[in-house]
């Protein structure tokens, strides 16, 4: 893909963070943006800042989560647009805690919206994509989780895991038909997701969060990075994607230096 202008760029959870950048910035190379989110109102702050750009752009509540909501706007999106040229599968929740601490319950939402959400996403979009037969591209977050496992995140790191393993199989699919898969992997990025991160057990109690949520400030590396990873993996059809150094650091050692990367997967994370 050369150029993104006219093209149509649905984007799940874009809203905020990452959603929202990737969003703006794709839509600054011409591209219409579908934006999609459980939050309307997020999604209005995102349709603003893309419309005093001069873009173009149109919001959709859904839950990916949602098989009829998925199924319902995949339906819309075909009616007015045909066939998406790129789909971004980047709405998702964060989860910490012990695994001995953490309940069914949980395991099921987090499944639900950052497993079955990607899936949903090429299930119902991929199928209008291919009989189009113009190629294109699909984009799926995961997490620099998805290759080092710290202690305490078993959910979440299972969930970014399936994305990176789903999206390597569907990249050997999609290929026949000139479709593009990308999987993006950022580490410690300044959104929003800390402090929305559902926190079971003794990852719930005291100050964690607010000091997981500190050290991300500190730390102050912005989504518009990752969006702008995100935008280069579809012009230049990478595959995958670490976003930030320590993302790199994990994705390098995860492969050279496997049992330093398990010693320090046992170490409490230094929220302080």
């Amino acid at each position: 893909m050369k150029t993104l202008n006219n093209k149509v760029v649905l984007v799940t959870g874009g809203g905020s963070g990452i959603g929202r950048e990737t969003a703006i910035e794709f839509s600054a190379q011409g591209a219409h943006i579908v934006l999609t989110d459980v939050n309307a109102e997020g999604m209005e702050e995102t349709g603003r800042r893309i419309r005093q750009a001069g873009g173009t752009f149109e919001q959709h509540v859904a839950d990916v989560a949602s098989r009829q909501d998925m199924k319902a706007l995949a339906a819309e999106v075909k009616a007015q647009h045909g066939a998406l040229d790129v789909l971004i599968n980047n709405a998702g929740i964060g989860s910490a805690g012990a695994f001995l601490e953490t309940t069914l319950d949980i395991w099921d939402k987090v499944i639900d919206i950052n497993i079955k959400g990607v899936v949903h996403g090429c299930h119902y979009f991929l199928p209008d994509m291919v009989a189009a037969g113009k190629g294109g591209s699909v984009v799926n977050l995961a997490s620099m989780a998805a290759f080092v496992a710290p202690r305490d995140m078993s959910i979440y790191a299972t969930s970014k895991f399936a994305v990176l393993g789903f999206s390597e199989s569907l990249r050997s699919e999609m290929a026949e038909y000139n479709i593009h898969v990308a999987t993006i992997c950022p580490g410690v990025i300044n959104t929003a997701i800390v402090k929305n991160t559902v926190m079971e057990g003794k990852a719930g109690q005291g100050e964690l969060r607010d000091k997981a949520v500190a050290m991300y400030k500190r730390r102050n590396y912005p989504p518009q990075k990752v969006a702008r990873a995100v935008l280069n993996a579809v012009l230049k059809q990478k595959s995958v994607v670490p976003v930030s150094p320590e993302a790199w650091l994990g994705y390098y050692a995860k492969r050279w230096a496997p049992s330093l990367v398990e010693r320090f997967g046992r170490l409490e994370l230094p929220f302080n």
